[in-house]
């Protein structure tokens, strides 16, 4: 058995998420055909996370493993790059240390949303940024964001129906920028609850443009879904970096 770590970028657009689905468009099936095509074997292929459909990627972290060929490293990803779709990459790998996971190893990731703060839709960012076009006040949602770090129970920014009972995650860096009409959020943590980010950033977007919304202690405090604002798009959300 040989495994190769592959750190693969992707635009989720057209993609019904990572894993495998019957009969719909995946990423995870898309690499592990480039794989079976360059290796010439059946070739299992493991991911780091499930991304939801839409959501797009700069450092997802997978494991080809199998009765694998030995490729130079510097190689592969030009090969299997020569067998993906034009929305998928490969941008690096490596040789798998024995019994590595990508999933159970990891000790964190980072997501990074993307938000196009005007009035006037931008065609080059539709499908990679949420189009919010009342001003957000960068420093308030700067400000906003930091009452999130720490170790606390998250209950109330996961999404509704979802049947995980350990709701507490420790969110370690969460900030907002600006780059002129662009609005950029960036947060880290050891684990996210299913649309937590997507709800973390659709609240601080809310308060910080002036919704009415509690305070961000008092909705954690709730543990409850409705006290949070809106789920912000998948389209806008990148998973940037996963820490080992």
């Amino acid at each position: 058995m040989r495994g190769y770590i592959l750190k693969i970028a992707y635009k989720g657009t057209n993609y019904c998420g990572w894993q495998v689905q019957p009969e719909k468009p995946t990423v995870q099936a898309a690499v592990q055909a480039a794989c079976e095509s360059v290796f010439g074997v059946e070739t299992s292929i493991t991911g780091c996370s499930r991304t939801d459909s839409g959501v797009h990627a700069k450092g997802f972290v997978a494991l080809a493993s199998g009765n694998l060929p030995e490729i130079p490293l510097a190689s592969l990803p030009l090969a299997l790059n020569t067998a993906l779709p034009c929305d998928v990459a490969v941008i690096e790998a490596e040789n798998a240390p024995e019994g590595f996971h990508p999933r159970y190893d990891a000790k964190g990731k980072e997501y990074v949303y993307y938000i196009n703060n005007s009035r006037i839709k931008d065609p080059f960012s539709e499908e990679t940024a949420w189009l919010f076009p009342r001003k957000i006040n960068v420093e308030l949602a700067d400000s906003l964001c930091k009452e999130f770090i720490g170790r606390q129970d998250f209950a109330s920014f996961m999404a509704a129906g979802s049947k995980i009972t350990d709701t507490v995650r420790t969110v370690s860096a969460f900030s907002a920028e600006r780059n002129g009409d662009t609005v950029i959020f960036r947060v880290s943590a050891d684990g996210f609850l299913y649309n937590m980010v997507r709800i973390m950033v659709g609240t601080v977007a809310e308060k910080a443009s002036g919704t009415a919304l509690p305070d961000i202690k008092e909705i954690i405090a709730a543990r409850d879904r409705a006290k949070a604002g809106v789920t912000a798009p998948a389209k806008g959300l990148f998973l940037n970096k996963v820490f080992y």
